[in-house]
């Protein structure tokens, strides 16, 4: 008697992936949000403003924001820069700045992904890039514009070159100093210092230890080839610049302000920024206690241990700061994964997947209460959130994310039982969250976070002729969003005749900004972005000597 027919299982992604599978499920986690958006407060938007006048001012050597000196290490401007030129013919300035932030992002995978190789196996190394994209932290920044991180991708190449130092001690110091060059050409001195102790801790562990001290001592020495040329170029073409960048500098690593807030904060951020990561790692060490002094676990545990006060004492506890946590967060996590025991692997790929599924509905219930108007309830909600916004229903996006949804569903249902299923699904559900963010949600955010609405108003609001205005607690990227939307450009009050300009913004109360009865201001001018409601949160701006007027415009 024939037995039954076996019903056909669908083919399943392989696991750990390599080779294209994993450079496509990479390339899906940064590109989705690198486009599409105008310029959002922060760093975003300072970044871009710093690009917009490099491009139009031809002035490549200095970098500048909204006519001001912005003193800062260059090269991720001129990365920018040039992709926003290259790519001029296709995307607006804005879109094209941040495609720089997607190699980037990608070099840091890449790089990451080799140093697990030197340090943990082929087996066990697809486990870093899956894990560094899937950390919680790195998510948003990967699709903005941000320098750090280009720091990024230098600490993790950096880690790639100690990590060969015991098999190919010359090619690995040439990545470290080239590494260490660029990196110092990016975001300067204090962002580079925590590799260092972990140079000399490769150099002192070394079998052959002074040939490698040498060669690595040589990369220092080599690595400040870039910076120093453009120093020099500084000296020569703008020694102010050169001055305002030292103190910058210098102010930065005398710091007299008390490390310990800035260490506590970011011991309580790391849990969820570097989830999954952080369990992992702290699961590798206690599996793994008796190797501790291992070099596949000495070496990361010690560059954290050293980066944690580093940065906080040089740094701050900034998110974009902590980004230079995950590289050796990542690789004394990589062993963790394939240590998970059996219930626990399973628990948290459960959780992965159920928790991305819920919020991948959410998304979609979400957008059709913008579009569609149902439930009605949220769809009141989101009109309430975004005043003004108008949502029209996009074929390209909705087919894009029913694929990506669709997606999802095939590659839980069909990946094989792996230690690396967990991570690949925790990696998958946040891509595809961010993925339907990108594609459905769009439109709505951006609406809510633009300054575009609010420069517009703004400049058609602005005498027919006037000579200056004097900014007043008036942030960078309201400064960076008024210049590159509408070329509005301001003087500090403390600037050389701002006391003669007849017109004066600021963000506050009219006292925080300085303004009194006996000087005749009026205010001419309210605005700001639809989410910001109260008056505080808003743009006001004042003639001298002008007609008791308000014109409110968000």
């Amino acid at each position: 008697m024939l037995a039954p027919a076996q019903p056909a299982r669908l083919p399943g992604l392989t696991l750990p992936p390599s080779g294209w599978s994993l450079a496509v499920l990479l390339a899906l986690y940064v590109l989705p949000g690198l486009i599409g958006h105008d310029p959002w407060k922060n760093d975003d938007a300072v970044t871009i403003g710093v690009v917009h006048q490099m491009l139009s001012s031809g002035n490549w050597l200095t970098p500048g924001l909204a006519g001001r000196p912005y003193p800062d290490a260059p090269l991720y401007y001129w990365l920018a820069a040039s992709s926003a030129y290259l790519s001029s013919w296709l995307l607006p300035l804005h879109d094209g700045a941040r495609l720089a932030s997607g190699a980037c992002t990608l070099l840091a995978l890449a790089f990451i992904l080799l140093a697990a190789r030197e340090l943990h196996g082929r087996t066990e190394a697809p486990a870093a890039p899956l894990l560094l994209a899937g950390s919680i932290g790195f998510l948003f920044h990967a699709h903005e514009a941000q320098p750090m991180l280009a720091t990024l991708a230098a600490h993790a190449a950096a880690y790639w070159g100690l990590t060969q130092m015991a098999r190919r001690p010359r090619r690995g110091a040439i990545v470290y100093a080239t590494a260490l060059g660029l990196g110092l050409l990016t975001n300067g001195l204090a962002a580079m210092l925590p590799l260092l102790p972990v140079a000399a801790l490769v150099a002192w562990r070394a079998d052959n230890r002074q040939r490698v001290a040498r060669l690595l001592a040589a990369s220092v020495l080599l690595a400040t080839l870039p910076a120093a040329t453009w120093l020099a170029a500084l000296a020569l073409r703008d020694p102010s610049y050169l001055t305002a960048f030292s103190l910058a500098e210098l102010s930065q690593l005398a710091s007299t302000a008390p490390p310990w807030p800035r260490l506590l904060r970011l011991l309580l951020m790391l849990p969820w920024y570097a989830w999954p990561a952080f369990p992992l790692a702290a699961w590798a060490l206690w599996a793994k206690r008796r190797h501790l002094l291992s070099t596949p676990l000495a070496l990361p545990l010690f560059a954290l241990l050293s980066a944690l006060p580093m940065i906080s004492f040089w740094l701050d506890a900034r998110s974009a700061s902590a980004l230079l946590l995950l590289p050796p967060l990542v690789l004394l996590a990589v062993p963790g994964v394939s240590a998970l025991r059996r219930g626990a692997a399973n628990a948290f790929d459960w959780f992965g997947m159920i928790t991305f599924s819920i919020l991948a509905l959410l998304a979609w219930i979400g957008w059709c209460a913008m579009v569609f108007g149902w439930p009605a309830s949220l769809g009141r909600q989101s009109l309430r959130l975004a005043p003004g916004f108008i949502a029209h229903f996009s074929v390209i996006a909705a087919g894009f994310a029913l694929w990506a949804t669709t997606a999802w569903c095939w590659l839980i249902g069909t990946t094989a039982r792996s230690p690396m299923r967990g991570i690949m699904h925790w990696m998958a559900g946040l891509t595809l969250f961010w993925l339907l963010i990108a594609t459905l949600w769009m439109p709505w955010i951006d609406h809510i976070k633009t300054y575009r609405q609010a420069a517009a108003s703004l400049a058609r609001n602005l005498p027919a002729s006037y000579g200056c205005i004097v900014s007043v607690n008036v942030s960078d990227p309201v400064l960076a969003s008024l210049d590159y939307f509408e070329g509005i450009r301001t003087v500090s009050a403390a600037s050389p005749g701002a006391t003669h300009c007849q017109l004066f913004l600021f963000h506050g109360s009219p006292k925080d900004g300085g303004l009194t009865a006996g000087r005749d201001w009026r205010k001419i001018w309210q605005g700001g972005r639809p989410s910001d409601r109260r008056d505080s949160e808003k743009l006001q701006l004042y003639l001298r000597g002008g007609k008791r007027s308000t014109t409110a415009d968000t």
